[in-house]
């Protein structure tokens, strides 16, 4: 159903919608997250909701028929459930763990900024080289299609239908059906890499004897392609910034003088521009990249400093080391949010715990002392789960406003969904202000936490840095050959670090399957098999969900 106008987030029944679904997610994201170790995807519970609210035979009810409504409801309880779980109540649960109850608000204080800022620049960085409007961003896709279904109805909605009908099944019979969905979405190199990644982490320790994990081979994987993915992002930057460059210097009349730095810098490109960024000629609707990177790295760097100095770590440190943490603590954010940012752009899948461990790693072995790796740590793994999410929301608002084809139109519900998504993550920071001295009195931890203080109480063993270094280096070489686009290097890691044979086998199979039908029957089936796909990533999240509010139940009993 479209609108001329965009529906607004925070006005009237869409507003106590919005703030009601967050609580919602809030509550789902800590028991969940505290009781099984697991944050669902919430965006289709959200966008059921709103479905069914609009056939209560109430006037002011009926505005949510529209998909631009259901869409702000999904943003905003899928924003709310991640960014309560995984960016407020893991880290500051981390501290608690170690005995440092004194440490626990400077932390609260510094991941709620750190997860408001998370949201906002991906909010910035949507639909640029980096993070493309027209990546797979699966969890997003199916959001949309289910929406779009209930919408629209007819065949289209068949087809949805019945991938989710075998998404539930197959869910409930023990086959990771989202993994299977993503593999008909994404870039097949970068899926494909992502399957081998989940196998070779699966059987090499059964079939060859090696556990691989205990070597650090991800963890270095991650980090030389990490790195090797980083320069490529500056990469791009310079070569926009040359394009651009080039552009308006082919455009200009040899005699016109130069008017202004802006004019010059690639203006004349431009067709509109406002408060949520500018549209070019070829339709893309975006912040100026590189603006947003040193928004990011200043912003992180202050927040680290006070971090720093809020949980007193400059009486436990030399200036040096003091201002090495703070640097390193803004890096280790700034990488740990890129590459999830990535890993859920083409998989739907994102190593968040991981990669917080991968830094934690190197913070033990650059020599900070235990409490310094807490907030290090606690930190790193605030960034990422929240970044990540918002790219779901703007990828279904993206498709449900008809991608991009009215620029004023994307605009503006960009807007809306990042003001919906801000709305439940400021939900969310009270929620879990006042809940999580009663879980944590009643040890419900999130279970990843105690892996990480685990680590920081073990120590480090001597040979980890050259592990590190020696699997860095092929990290490297696989990323840097796959280039900017197809993300080989992350894409292999991610799937190192996550153990799930199963996933691995539904991810090449799903592969094996579209590559079948795009040889046979060309074009013409890519679209249904897409909408079939995403009917399976739905069906899985709603098994998923209503699976783990069951489990969580009779867990707390």
């Amino acid at each position: 159903m479209q609108t001329s106008t965009h529906p607004r987030a925070l006005t009237g029944s869409t507003l106590v919608l919005l703030a009601l679904l967050s609580v919602f997610g809030a509550i789902i994201g800590i028991q969940l997250l505290t009781s099984l170790g697991v944050t669902p995807n919430t965006s289709i519970i959200g966008a059921l909701i709103a479905m069914l609210i609009a056939r209560i035979p109430l006037g002011f009810l009926r505005r949510f028929r529209s998909v631009h409504e259901q869409n702000l409801a999904q943003s905003a309880i899928s924003s709310a459930t991640f960014g309560a779980a995984n960016s407020l109540l893991l880290p500051i649960a981390v501290p608690f763990l170690m005995g440092r109850n004194d440490l626990v608000m400077p932390m609260f204080i510094g991941v709620s900024l750190a997860m408001l800022l998370d949201g906002y620049l991906l909010y910035r960085m949507f639909d640029t080289r980096i993070f493309p409007a027209s990546g797979a961003w699966p969890p997003g896709t199916a959001a949309a299609e289910a929406i779009k279904a209930g919408d629209e109805g007819g065949k289209q909605a068949g087809v949805l239908g019945l991938g989710i009908g075998v998404g539930l099944v197959g869910t409930w019979l023990g086959v990771p059906m989202s993994a299977f969905g993503t593999a008909f979405l994404g870039n097949i190199w970068a899926l494909s890499m992502f399957g081998v990644g989940l196998l070779i982490r699966a059987y090499a320790q059964p079939v060859a004897g090696v556990d691989i994990n205990a070597i650090y081979l991800p963890h270095g994987l991650m980090i030389g392609a990490g790195l090797v993915a980083l320069l490529q992002v500056i990469g791009q930057i310079r070569q926009r910034r040359g394009g651009r460059a080039d552009a308006a210097a082919a455009a200009a009349p040899a005699a016109t003088p130069p008017v202004s730095g802006a004019a010059v810098a690639g203006a004349p490109a431009l067709k509109s521009q406002g408060a949520a960024g500018a549209t070019d000629d070829a339709g893309h609707i975006s912040y100026n990249l590189g603006k947003t990177l040193r928004l990011g790295a200043i912003a992180y760097i202050v927040l680290a400093a006070l971090i720093a100095l809020g949980s007193g770590l400059y009486s436990e440190m030399s200036l040096p080391m003091l201002v090495l943490f703070v640097f390193y603590a803004a890096f280790a954010a700034f990488v740990h949010e890129m590459i999830v940012g990535i890993a859920a752009m083409h998989s739907g899948w994102f190593p968040a715990f991981a990669v917080a461990l991968i830094t934690l790693l190197i913070g033990m072995l650059l020599g900070f002392p235990p409490i310094a790796l807490v907030m290090l740590c606690g930190f790193s793994a605030a960034t990422g789960p929240a970044f990540a999410d918002m790219g779901y929301d703007l990828k279904a608002g993206y498709m449900l406003r008809g991608h991009g084809a009215d620029p004023r139109f994307e605009l503006e519900g960009r807007r809306q969904q990042l003001a919906a998504g801000m709305l439940a993550f400021v939900i969310a920071i009270p929620m879990v202000y006042f809940s999580f001295g009663t879980y944590f009195a009643q040890n419900l931890i999130p279970p990843v936490a105690k892996v990480y203080v685990a680590t920081i109480k073990a120590g480090i063993a001597p040979d980890v840095a050259g592990k590190l270094l020696m699997w860095a280096i092929p990290g490297a070489i696989i990323q840097f050959v796959g280039g900017p686009r197809r993300q080989l290097g992350v894409l292999l890691s991610t799937g190192l670090l996550i153990l799930n044979a199963s996933a691995g086998w539904a991810v090449l199979v799903g592969i094996a399957l579209r590559l079948v039908i795009q040889q046979r029957w060309g074009d013409s089936a890519r679209s249904k098999a897409e909408v079939f796909a995403a009917g399976c990533i739905a069906g899985d999240a709603l098994y998923s969900f209503f699976n783990s509010m069951a489990r969580a139940h009779v867990k707390t009993k």
